[in-house]
């Protein structure tokens, strides 16, 4: 183990701040990572044993026990369920002999629950020691259990073809599809990988750039919708011997997926992308930081990065700009969702756990190492080479006055042609679900679960940061759907899987949030029930972070535009009840004592 350790170490030359990755590659070698490999990794590192325990303890993806040789984590996200996860999951568990969240006796098959994997246009959808397997069925199970039972290998478990586009790419070589619906200038294939770096920024000067990033009034396509142009000035005025520009792909939101096709059909928009900025910002290096999921396009992504350096668009004196020299790596990530908030995925990529640090400074300030640091999302890095290549006001041209430009949406749930879809700023709901193919729909979920649950009387609404905003996510729910049980639940309780615990108000109220929903749900509720939801829901905005803020969105936008769901439930003439059943709290007291009630005949 020792030798195999050492080795590991060695490729990341002992340094600390690559710990993620260690602890990655420890993990995939040996199934775990023991308490042996967590004793000799800390002292060669020159940090503490807790320093090493805390990022393995945190992710998802790490483990302190054996995960099986075949590790198999099968998605629990609502468009899952929606598509028969539950016979998939029973299947899983009837085949292998085993109920979820264990391992076969034999150490061969592990099987786990795990949250959005990005394949909500494809669901129910696994991924087995790195390699997805999108649209299961229980029959798809019962031949994969019986391939892995017989030592197929995890090429051979692959039975369909490849998917289309890259990702039948010898370096990918993934049974997964893109989906693409809709294409928008931003997309557009009709685009000459480095044109801008060897033909535009030699003519600009770094300020020029970042007036015509603000001229195009481009914002943050990752959320929050903070002015790019504004971001990118910031961090050029800070004062520091270097900089950062970091790209963040770890789209956690349940129901999100375009960051993946994007970063599978158009990686060097994205790596340009991040050129420009560097060029812009005075930066030197760049990590683009990836979610553990799509850890399979690794081999594809490093070997663009190579031909970037052997082409003179990454590396030193780039397209022959003196003294221009700016360097990307990847940094996957564990599985842990609150790593998309800025500042958490820098705490990541510096080998700690993922928690949101206090605000301010703000990362142009003060972020990767303490010092002035761009981070955005894919999407906006993309976006920055067309409006390079074409101009801002080119770009303002498309979409509204506030909201200018395009967004890369995914949609998925109850509509025909789930996928990929590029659209002006400015679309309303209505539209989406008509190019969708999405009828009879009783409700949609905008912008994830931290968005907003809305019903039809709001489907004229338009998709923009004056209203409806979104960071890409659309979910389709007809009439067959019982929305607070099989969404709002489901939604709740993957915000309280993925709190990181730093805050005592996100640790808590969404907890009890959901112990009132399902008091409702269960019949049991009155409305006091749902009066106190929404004066709990408050604590929340004391949050340091978007996960904490926004928890209880799925609860207080469903009891906002679908009251009368709730009203279906409480019970009528009662005006308090707590819910609790003393019997029943007494129940695994009386268990472990052996002691119980006498009751007189």
């Amino acid at each position: 183990m020792e030798q195999q350790l050492a080795s590991i170490l060695d490729k990341y030359q002992h340094n600390p701040l690559r710990l993620m990755d260690i602890l990655i590659d420890i993990q995939e070698s040996a199934g775990y990572i023991s308490e042996e490999a967590v004793g000799y990794i800390a002292p060669e590192l020159n940090i503490s044993r807790a320093d090493v325990e805390q990022t393995r303890s945190f992710y998802h993806f790490f483990s302190k026990k054996p995960t099986g040789k075949y590790s198999i984590f099968l998605n629990t996200s609502v468009t899952a369920y929606m598509m028969r996860r539950n016979a998939v999951a029973r299947t899983f568990e009837q085949e292998a002999g085993i109920p979820f969240n264990s391992v076969t006796r034999d150490g061969l098959i592990g099987l786990f629950d795990t949250s959005c994997i990005g394949m909500s246009d494809q669901e129910p959808a696994a991924i087995i020691n790195g390699k997805i397997f999108p649209n299961l069925t229980p029959f798809r199970v019962k031949e994969l259990i019986r391939d892995i039972r017989a030592g197929k290998s995890m090429e051979e478990l692959v039975v369909e073809g490849y998917g289309d586009g890259e990702n039948s790419n010898e370096d990918i070589r993934a049974v997964v599809n893109n989906n693409i619906r809709k294409i928008g200038p931003v997309l557009d294939p009709r685009y000459k990988p480095g044109e801008v770096i060897w033909d535009i920024l030699p003519k600009l000067t770094p300020e020029q750039v970042i007036e015509e990033v603000k001229n195009s009034n481009i914002r943050g396509r990752g959320g929050a919708g903070f002015p790019t142009g504004m971001k990118w000035e910031l961090c050029r005025k800070a004062k520091a011997d270097e900089k950062y520009i970091i790209c963040n792909a770890d789209e956690g939101e349940p129901g999100t997926f375009k960051d993946r096709v994007i970063l599978t059909e158009r990686p060097k928009l994205l790596l340009e992308g991040m050129v420009i900025a560097a060029y812009a910002t005075g930066a030197t290096r760049g990590i683009l930081y990836v979610r553990h999921e799509y850890k399979y396009l690794k081999t594809y992504l490093e070997n663009l990065i190579q031909g970037a350096h052997e082409r003179n668009l990454m590396g030193n004196d780039i397209a022959g700009i003196k003294g221009f020299n700016f360097d990307v790596r990847i940094q996957f990530g564990a599985g842990s969702y609150v790593c998309g908030e800025e500042s958490a995925l820098i705490e990541s990529a510096e080998g700690k756990r993922g928690e949101p640090r206090d605000k301010p400074p703000f990362p142009v300030e003060s972020g990767y190492l303490g010092k002035p640091t761009v981070v955005n999302n894919v999407e906006t890095f993309c976006s920055a080479v067309k409006v390079l290549l074409n101009g801002g006001e080119w770009y303002r041209s498309f979409g509204t006055e506030d909201s200018t430009g395009t967004k890369v949406l995914s949609i998925s749930g109850d509509c025909r042609y789930p996928g990929i879809y590029e659209v002006e700023w400015g679309f309303s709901v209505n539209d989406i679900c008509e190019m969708a193919g999405a009828e009879d729909i009783q409700g949609v979920q905008v912008g994830g679960p931290s968005g907003s649950l809305v019903g039809p009387g709001d489907f004229d609404r338009t998709l923009c940061f004056a209203d409806l905003s979104t960071g890409g996510s659309l979910i389709m729910f007809n009439y067959s759907r019982d929305l607070l049980q099989d969404v709002v639940l489901n939604f709740t309780n993957f915000f309280i899987e993925e709190s990181c615990g730093s805050c005592s108000t996100c640790r808590i109220m969404p907890v009890l949030l959901r112990d009132k929903l399902k008091k409702i749900l269960d019949a049991r509720g009155v409305k006091k029930d749902m009066d106190d939801i929404l004066a709990w829901a408050e604590v929340l905005k004391a949050s340091r972070c978007g996960l904490g803020q926004t928890a209880s969105n799925p609860i207080i936008s469903s009891i906002r535009n679908f009251k009368h769901l709730y009203e279906q439930k409480i019970r009528r003439g009662t005006e308090y009840d707590t819910g609790f059943d003393l019997n029943m709290a007494m129940q695994d007291g009386m268990a472990a004592t052996g002691r119980f009630p006498v009751t007189q005949s």
